[in-house]
């Protein structure tokens, strides 16, 4: 039997998970249904134009990703699969974690689901969701006499 030592960080990720919630809320944007199996990192950020979600997923193929928007919630699910599963029991440690996840963010209704873009590249999922032309800030010319 072999020792494995203590490992805080990952206490202080799920701290940062739950820290991470809070933030979101403020937002506006709430998550459920988040994990299956596992539960890639996202980045959300808020422009003038509209609001981008950035997800990591390595190892992920665009054609394992499901992108859907319905009733205001973005949804993005998928697969991470273990490369030589047939090849496991040689392993001494997995600590990536594989299997399937989904991802929910409530949406403003400020921003336009007709042109919502994605992009998946270098292991990175880029959804830019922009903003209704009306709910975009208007800049009024003052006149002056």
């Amino acid at each position: 039997m072999s020792i494995q030592r203590w490992n805080p960080g990952r206490d202080f990720a799920r701290l940062q998970d739950e820290v991470n919630r809070l933030f979101d809320t403020s937002l506006g944007l709430t998550r459920s249904g988040e994990s299956y199996g596992w539960t890639p990192a996202v980045d959300v950020f808020e422009d003038t134009e509209g609001v981008t979600f950035k997800f990591d997923l390595p190892e992920v193929e665009g054609k394992d990703v499901d992108v859907r928007l319905e009733d205001g919630t973005l949804t993005v699910r998928g697969e991470r699969k273990l490369e030589r599963e047939e090849k496991r029991e040689g392993y001494h440690r997995i600590e990536r974690a594989y299997g399937t996840f989904a991802r929910n963010f409530s949406l403003p209704a400020t921003l336009d689901p007709e042109k919502v873009t994605a992009e998946h590249k270098n292991g990175v999922l880029r959804i830019f969701v922009p903003r209704r032309a009306e709910a975009k800030p208007k800049s009024i010319n003052v006149k002056v006499n």
